[in-house]
């Protein structure tokens, strides 16, 4: 499992990653995750919310009531056109880390 620490910096891009697939509520959007990451890494509740906040304060990611398929109503939240570019910049920016660590880690295996 991969430590909440070694994610940290990388929560805004992976909850706008599946913002960009559809819009989710929060429950759905924690469930997700930890499926498309195989159950090696789960996101604590405080921590997605607290990234939602900061998202949809940005403009990021705005929130809209709705009704979720269980017919619960849901406040539900899904990515602006400033979400998507966020989202290409962090995804480049990713791309950029992970070819540095690369250099670092190579010969190391």
């Amino acid at each position: 499992m991969i430590s909440a620490d070694a994610i940290r910096g990388y929560v805004d891009l992976i909850v706008l990653s599946r913002l960009h697939q559809h819009p989710s509520y929060a429950y759905e959007l924690a469930k997700t995750i930890t499926e498309t990451s195989a159950g090696q890494y789960t996101i604590k509740q405080t921590t997605l919310y607290t990234a939602l906040k900061r998202l949809e304060a940005a403009g990021l990611v705005d929130s809209f009531p709705d009704t979720s398929a269980s017919g619960k109503p849901r406040t539900y939240y899904r990515l602006t056109a400033p979400g998507e570019q966020q989202l290409r910049a962090k995804l480049q920016e990713w791309e950029e880390i992970k070819t540095l660590i690369d250099h670092f880690a190579e010969g190391h295996s």
